[in-house]
């Protein structure tokens, strides 16, 4: 089942708005910063997802014969999710530390 990042950002908040908020301030004029970049990959991720899905119903269905590619897709989707989930415990791991040093 793929994840939809759009509703678990936040209620009323899309991928644009997270990218806006994680790349700076409003209106600082900056294009193609860390935010917009991690809201690309974001939307990259749950592509990868839903073909996956896509073809597994398919496979499912009879209307493809090539279960590798299907296998391949879906292992590739989940080793996506995995490296997105250990990307974000390895931030959230640093943001934590950074609060506990000592000034």
């Amino acid at each position: 089942m793929p994840i939809d990042p759009v509703t678990s950002v936040g209620a009323g908040s899309s991928i644009g708005e997270l990218g806006s908020q994680v790349g700076g301030a409003e209106g600082s004029g900056t294009t193609g910063g860390f935010g917009d970049m991690l809201a690309d990959k974001i939307q990259s991720l749950e592509a990868m997802q839903q073909d996956a899905s896509q073809k597994a119903l398919a496979l499912a269905t009879g209307q493809i014969d090539d279960v590798s590619s299907v296998v391949m897709a879906v292992e590739r989707a989940s080793l996506s999710i995995q490296l997105a989930s250990q990307i974000r415990n390895r931030g959230v791991e640093a943001y934590q530390e950074i609060w506990r040093l000592q000034v």
